[in-house]
């Protein structure tokens, strides 16, 4: 009897510590939705000064006078067009809000389809392809042909093929490069002295058969593309 009545002490403790449960029918936390809006209408309007909101301001339909009519002079570049300034008076368009290039009623005063097809016939029938001939013939003595030469030699640029006088090269080589304005003009009286199989004036010190460092990579490449 002792167990049952302590039982029933023990559950009577525990229920009054238990918390209380809100009642979620006004809204949890916030108490009465109608006293919010209220409050919130009130703050809107000490905000706004006691009153409702200004109306918008009307839109005016007065057109604005051009940057002529007003004395603003149009703002133009070094070429003398009109730039994009917002001072510079707006474009004259056409009927429909197009320029003059695109109005078909423009263009078609000024020529029409059928004499735009009639040029087109006359160009073609103007038209010639001309094919390629053959390089002419080299008149006369031009001296050396250093085109066909460095086609016809296989050797490398720097690979050495004659035989040369190493003494003083450096300096012999110097003074006698120095005189010509082209490495193209170098090679050509290279070998229009003898060439490369004698080198004279020490132009080709390396003994590869080109003088003044010319290289005969450019004209092969272009013969075999």
């Amino acid at each position: 009897m002792k167990r049952i009545l302590l039982s029933l002490a023990t559950l009577g403790a525990l229920a009054a510590c238990s918390p209380t449960i809100p009642d979620s029918g006004a809204g949890v936390g916030y108490g009465d939705y109608k006293k919010i809006e209220q409050k919130q209408a009130a703050r809107d309007a000490a905000l706004n000064g006691g009153g409702a909101l200004p109306p918008p301001q009307a839109v005016s339909s007065e057109t604005l006078a051009p940057a002529a009519a007003s004395g603003i002079a149009q703002v133009t570049n070094a070429d003398g067009a009109v730039d994009s300034n917002p001072t510079n008076a707006a474009p004259v368009l056409r009927a429909g809000g197009i320029s003059a290039e695109n109005d078909f009623s423009a263009v078609s005063g000024q020529r029409s389809i059928e004499g735009d097809a009639a040029k087109r016939a006359q160009n073609q029938q103007e038209f010639q392809v001309i094919q390629p001939t053959a390089l002419p013939t080299r008149q006369g003595n031009g001296g050396p042909n250093i085109v066909a030469f460095a086609i016809a030699a296989k050797n490398a640029k720097g690979q050495r093929v004659y035989r040369r006088n190493g003494f003083n090269a450096e300096r012999k080589y110097q003074r006698a490069c120095s005189g010509f304005a082209s490495q193209d003009q170098a090679q050509q009286a290279f070998m229009a002295q003898g060439g490369p199989q004698k080198d004279r004036k020490g132009m080709d010190p390396d003994g590869d058969g080109f003088a003044c460092a010319w290289d005969p990579a450019p004209f092969r490449n272009a013969v075999s593309g």
